[in-house]
């Protein structure tokens, strides 16, 4: 299926951030790709081609703080970053061709942490975690970089953690959509534990897919795990949005070079 890219800008509190709708030609689901703390959307444009190729608008964008708006790095809160999220999905479902009663969200990270709380505000029939972080609910207007030392984060992330502690958990909890998590083999900066708790919040989903990537960092810092994540994300979309029997294969991802999600120290 042919798709079309479009600059956007998505208007948010009196500013604008930078977006990319990519688009088929009919009223199909939409999908909006939500990056990692200190990257930006160019980390997921070759993997929403991917799933635009299956029939479905996908939107991704700059969250504030980042690209275009890097002199808010420092000062960007949490509560900034979930509003340019709501920006975004609202933006998205406003389309003309897209069905509004199907909206998937797919998040890493410090964009997977947004979109469970996105979960809570608007409707999202399919949620897409990879890596998910998790930060304590207090502290909330502090500007996001410096939480890691006002929140003892690693510490923090080794503990179980229920969803009435945590806002992000809470939307896991009360999200009745279909529900995939991805964890990296080897990141060191979320722990099992974390991917645990997003795990057993989700009791009321449709549907939960957990997959491990062997072998993978945080960033997913190499071509081979970048491709690994592709082939299971779309994987997912085919059957779970699409209905589709389970496929031998998949279409592979684009070259690493303009798509790596290699994440800074911090998350």
């Amino acid at each position: 299926m042919a798709t079309r890219d479009e600059p956007v800008y998505v208007r948010v509190e009196g500013e604008h951030i930078l977006g990319t709708l990519i688009t088929p030609g009919s009223l199909v689901p939409g999908v909006l790709f939500v990056h990692g703390w200190g990257g930006d959307q160019r980390q997921y444009l070759a993997r929403a081609h991917e799933v635009a190729g299956l029939g479905c608008v996908c939107l991704t964008f700059d969250l504030r703080g980042h690209a275009q708006t890097q002199a808010q790095y420092e000062s960007v809160s949490r509560e900034e970053s979930l509003r340019d999220v709501l920006a975004a999905y609202d933006f998205l479902a406003a389309q003309h061709n897209v069905d509004s009663d199907a909206i998937a969200v797919v998040g890493s990270s410090y964009g997977g942490y947004l979109a469970a709380m996105l979960t809570e505000l608007r409707p999202v029939k399919w949620l897409a975690l990879r890596v998910p972080a998790l930060y304590k609910d207090s502290e909330w207007t502090l500007p996001k970089l410096k939480l890691r030392g006002e929140q003892d984060l690693e510490k923090y992330r080794l503990q179980p953690v229920k969803p009435e502690e945590s806002k992000a958990l809470r939307g896991c909890r009360s999200f009745t959509g279909d529900a995939l998590l991805v964890e990296s083999e080897h990141d060191t900066i979320i722990p099992h534990q974390v991917i645990v708790n997003y795990r057993e919040a989700c009791v009321s989903a449709r549907s939960l897919t957990y997959r491990m990537i062997e072998g993978a960092d945080h960033g997913l810092s190499s071509e081979s795990m970048q491709a690994a994540y592709t082939t299971l994300l779309v994987k997912w979309f085919k059957e779970i949005v699409f209905g589709a029997k389970p496929a031998d294969s998949v279409p592979a991802a684009a070259p690493a070079s303009a798509t790596s999600e290699t994440a800074p120290a911090v998350a």
